[in-house]
């Protein structure tokens, strides 16, 4: 649990654009054991992010309305048939606990930016 990853520069991390938005909505993804949808609100724009977090929550709908962490200048990817366009910054997967959201202490408008 120890094992920290490679050092990188500030360059490196100043490729990522995090932001926080709000979870518009989760929809079921009936054709995957693992992955659900979440319309996420950005401020400017709205982003649909596939999250595999069934079997992690009982019911993952309990996390809408809420604001969280997301990589938004992931390049897009299909999963499952859907197009997925950002990342969810969770707690804990790695690790090898259940996941948790990355949030905000208190909320901030939508888009704003993590540095």
């Amino acid at each position: 649990m120890n094992d920290v990853k490679a050092n990188i520069t500030m360059d490196d991390l100043d490729k990522i654009d995090v932001r926080v938005g709000t979870i518009a909505s989760v929809e079921d993804m009936p054709n995957s054991n693992k992955l659900v949808k979440l319309i996420v609100d950005f401020g400017d724009f709205k982003r649909q992010i596939l999250v595999g977090m069934k079997g992690e929550r009982d019911n993952p709908k309990e996390i809408e309305g809420q604001q969280a962490l997301f990589v938004v200048n992931l390049a897009p990817r299909k999963m499952a048939g859907e197009m997925s366009e950002g990342m969810l910054f969770d707690i804990g997967y790695e690790s090898g606990i259940i996941p948790v959201l990355a949030q905000p202490e208190k909320p901030v408008p939508n888009g704003t930016k993590v540095g």
